[in-house]
C-alpha cells in the first residue's frame, strides 16, 4: 500500500485538504498539519495518524525565521519516520516546507492551489510549482499563470 503524506497549514488550507478525506483509508496515510485549537479534533478522528507542526504566520515576524526553521527540522524528522512515498498538500508555508524536504528524498509532490486565489499566485504555490509531480488549480484562470497545471475543478 501506498504512503501518503497530507500536508496543510491550519484554517482554510486544512478546510481543503480535509476533502480529501473520503480517499484517506485507499492508503497508509498521515496527516501533518498546525497545532492550534481549530485542528486538534484531528488526532482524535485520526489516533496516530497525525503530526503537527508549530503554529507561526508572517504576522509575527521576529518568531517567524525561528519557527520555520524548527518546522523544517521536524519535517524532515517526520519525513525520515514515515518515508512517504507521495505528499499531498494544499499549502502554506508548512506544506512547502515538507514538499520540499520531501522531494529532495525523492517522494511525489502533488500539490493543490488553494481555492481563494482566483487569479493570483500563491508564494507556496510559487514555489512548489517548480518541483511539483503534479501541480492542480482550481480556476481556469489559474492556467494562465501556471502553464503546467492541471485544472482539477473545485475540491469543495
Amino acid at each position: 500500500m501506498q504512503k501518503v503524506m497530507f500536508v496543510a497549514s491550519t484554517g482554510g488550507h486544512l478546510n481543503e485538504l480535509m476533502q480529501l478525506k473520503s480517499i484517506f483509508n485507499n492508503y497508509d496515510f498521515n496527516i501533518m498539519t498546525e497545532k492550534t485549537k481549530s485542528s486538534l479534533y484531528l488526532k482524535e478522528e485520526y489516533k496516530g495518524k497525525v503530526n503537527y507542526f508549530i503554529h507561526g504566520s508572517k504576522d509575527h515576524m521576529l518568531k517567524y525565521p525561528f519557527i520555520l526553521f524548527i518546522n523544517t527540522l521536524y519535517a524532515l524528522i517526520v519525513f525520515l519516520i514515515k518515508h512517504p512515498n507521495y505528499v499531498v498538500t494544499t499549502g502554506a508555508h508548512v506544506g512547502g516546507v515538507f514538499a520540499l524536504v520531501a522531494k529532495i528524498f525523492g517522494s511525489k509532490i502533488i500539490y493543490i492551489e488553494t481555492f481563494a486565489n482566483i487569479n493570483s499566485k500563491t508564494a507556496t504555490g510559487k514555489l512548489v510549482y517548480h518541483f511539483a509531480d503534479y501541480f492542480i488549480v482550481q480556476w481556469d484562470d489559474m492556467l494562465k499563470l501556471y502553464p503546467k497545471a492541471e485544472l482539477g475543478g473545485w475540491i469543495f
